[in-house]
C-alpha cells in the first residue's frame, strides 16, 4: 500500500517514519514543510515531498495524488500559540481530509487525543488542543473517507512494550510513542479499525491481537 504520512518530522512521526521506510507491505511519502527538511528525509532513503498545510485544499491533494493511504500526524507543538494549534490542529487536519477525497485516497488514520471525544475529561491546561482534536475528529467522522481515529493517553519517551489497551472510552492512561507509532502502521491496513475511533494506553495485550478485538 503507498501510505502517505504528514507530519513526519514529529515525535510520533519519526517513528512511523522507522516502521515504514523498509517495510515490505508498504511504501512510504512523507510531507514536511520545507525543502531543507525534505532533502534530509531522502538523504536518509524516504521519498519526501513539500506541502503546507496552511496552503490551498487543491496543494494538498496534488501531493497526495495517488496515494493508498494518509496518515495524520502532525501538530503544531507545545512551543506555538494557540492560533498555530488552531491553523494546523484542526483546519490542516480538515484541509488534508478534504484533499485525500479529492484525490482519491479513501484511508485516513488520524493521531488524536485521550478521551477528545468526551468534552467533560479535556485537560483544562491545554483545552484549545482538545477543541482541536474534537472537532477535527469529528470532521473526519462526517467525511466519506474509510477512517481510523487513534486517541492516546499521556505520551512517553521510553522503550515500547508491545502491549496496549484499546478501547472506545478509557479516561486515563498514558503510553510510549513508540507504541502508538505501532499501532498506527498496524491500523493501515486492520479492517478491525476501519470506521472506528478508540482510545489508547499501555495495558497487557499484543498490539495485533487488541486491535483485532475492537
Amino acid at each position: 500500500m503507498k501510505v502517505f504520512l504528514i507530519g513526519a518530522n514529529g515525535q510520533i512521526g519519526r517513528l512511523i517514519v522507522d516502521l515504514l521506510k523498509n517495510s515490505e507491505e508498504h511504501t512510504l511519502t512523507v510531507m514536511v514543510r520545507n525543502e531543507e527538511q525534505a532533502k534530509a528525509l531522502r538523504d536518509a532513503g524516504v521519498e519526501a515531498v513539500v506541502g503546507d498545510l496552511e496552503g490551498l485544499v487543491d496543494q494538498l491533494a496534488h501531493v497526495i495524488e495517488g496515494s493508498d493511504a494518509v496518515i495524520f500526524s502532525a501538530g503544531s507543538g507545545g512551543q506555538t500559540g494557540y492560533d498555530k494549534t488552531l491553523l494546523v490542529d484542526l483546519d490542516g487536519a480538515v484541509k488534508s481530509m478534504e484533499a485525500a477525497e479529492k484525490a482519491g485516497t479513501e484511508r485516513f488514520v488520524i493521531v488524536s487525543a485521550l478521551q477528545a471525544h468526551h468534552r467533560e475529561n479535556w485537560n483544562e491546561a491545554i483545552k484549545p488542543y482538545y477543541v482541536a482534536k474534537h472537532y477535527a475528529d469529528r470532521a473526519l467522522v462526517a467525511s466519506h473517507l474509510n477512517y481510523t481515529i487513534v486517541r492516546p493517553g499521556g505520551l512517553l519517551n521510553e522503550p515500547g512494550t508491545g502491549k496496549v489497551r484499546v478501547a472506545e472510552n478509557v479516561q486515563r492512561g498514558s503510553i510510549p510513542r513508540e507504541d502508538v507509532a505501532r499501532v498506527v502502521v498496524a491500523s493501515i491496513t486492520e479492517e478491525k479499525t476501519f470506521r472506528r475511533a478508540f482510545d489508547l494506553t499501555s495495558g497487557d495485550t499484543p498490539i495485533e491481537e487488541a486491535l483485532k478485538g475492537l
